[in-house]
């Protein structure tokens, strides 16, 4: 173990304390951190799977859903083995709960301290490790290379954010970088991004999210949502972030009256605290979550439900994609698209930087400079129906275009049968 490694490991170990504090200090608006703590520090109460294990990791809800495809594609494949799919959030959990239920065992990725990870390793004993994303603790990464166990990092993106802040720390990156067995960039300039910073046998795969597929039922409850709103045009704000709902109903006043404005927040513990702001405003709402018809006068409808966000998009007819008005970094477009809908981002968008250029050339999304400017410009694509069609079908076209990452990260892949 290098000494930069064990300074790292020895930092862990002492902030060990103040992980679990803050746990429960989250649980008090997410009972779901108070639960299963001791998956945390490696100790898992079920029982050691009897079949080959394929290791999956996807932190939280984003990265869930990115990995359906991919879970999905590796059930078909390799039948005999036993998925696991781990998390760093409740709300990740849950999420995999809903889409595969008792099909793939569920866990918590230890935190990444030496015997917690040990701990882990002797009791799943995967033959195979896939890690989504940005997902990179080197105590993880190196024990896979230690017991001889091949370990991907898929769907990989790197921002230059990120590469600035890697590079710093430069030797010590390249270290747990170089340790992946291949690694599946979604795009050129990531690539060559995790290059810089270690990684080898790179291949630009592009995005596993393009592959993911609405399910029919969503689709069936977003029309049957369309139908009892009873407005003529639905504005959805998706996945909103801390201080985008406050700019958000700024502009509301600029919105035509009979648009509804649909604020869906990205994270449940912040359902309640967007309620109160929108009662701060004396704003007219309801939420999801009461399941009844909106009054006539209803502006704001609050999407306070989880794994609902298909049904959200279908029974709007444009989405703004929060997280790009605040430099958040966008959170994920593709979906808005895979059912054909406009989309409309903010500036900050280096998290999806090359899907919203690509989404952007093909016609089907238009970017904002601010608030004011979401505020011109989706009243005006509101009121354009014949732009409103035109960017929706570019919408799905971009979306099959981009298909197939999900075949090639699987052609990538080495798994002992």
């Amino acid at each position: 173990m290098s000494f930069a490694r064990i300074a790292y490991s020895t930092l862990v170990r002492a902030l060990l304390p103040a992980a679990v504090v803050r746990l429960l200090w989250r649980g008090r608006r997410e009972a779901g951190y108070r639960a299963d703590i001791a998956e945390r520090f490696g100790y898992y109460a079920q029982p050691q799977p009897p079949e080959p294990v394929i290791w999956v990791h996807a932190v939280s809800v984003g990265e869930t859903r990115a990995a359906e495809p991919l879970v999905r594609a590796l059930m078909a494949q390799y039948p005999a083995h036993r998925i696991l799919l781990t998390h760093m959030t409740p709300t990740g959990r849950r999420t995999g709960e809903s889409l595969f239920g008792a099909n793939v065992l569920r866990a918590y990725v230890p935190y990444d301290a030496p015997g917690a990870v040990a701990r882990f390793f002797s009791h799943y004993r995967p033959k195979v490790g896939i890690l989504l994303e940005t997902e990179v603790w080197p105590n993880l990464v190196h024990a896979c290379r230690s017991r001889g166990i091949p370990l991907y990092l898929m769907n990989a993106r790197l921002s230059e954010k990120s590469l600035r802040g890697y590079l710093r720390i430069a030797g010590f990156v390249r270290e747990t970088f170089s340790a992946f067995t291949a690694v599946a960039a979604q795009s050129a300039a990531d690539a060559e991004r995790l290059r810089l910073v270690g990684a080898a046998n790179v291949e630009v795969t592009g995005n596993l999210k393009f592959d993911v597929t609405p399910p029919a039922a969503q689709i069936e409850l977003g029309r049957s949502w369309r139908a009892d709103y009873n407005r003529t045009r639905v504005l959805l704000a998706a996945s909103t972030r801390e201080g985008e709902e406050a700019l958000l109903l700024d502009i509301l006043p600029r919105l035509p009256r009979d648009v509804l404005l649909v604020i869906v927040p990205r994270h449940p513990q912040r359902f309640d605290e967007v309620a109160a702001l929108l009662e701060s405003r004396g704003i007219g709402y309801e939420r999801r979550s009461s399941n009844t018809s909106l009054a006539p006068d209803t502006r704001v409808l609050l999407g306070d439900s989880m794994g609902e966000m298909f049904a959200y998009y279908t029974a709007c007819d444009a989405a703004f994609i929060g997280g790009s008005l605040l430099p958040y970094g966008a959170q994920n477009l593709m979906e808005a698209c895979a059912v054909g809908k406009p989309v409309l981002l903010g500036p900050h968008v280096y998290n999806f930087a090359e899907a919203t250029e690509r989404a952007e050339e093909a016609g089907a999304a238009l970017r904002v400079r601010d608030a004011d400017d979401l505020a011109n410009q989706a009243a005006a694509l509101l009121d354009d129906a014949e732009k409103l069609e035109s960017m929706g079908k570019h919408a799905l076209e971009f979306t099959r275009a981009h298909r197939g990452a999900t075949e090639r990260v699987i052609r990538m892949l080495t798994i002992e049968t």
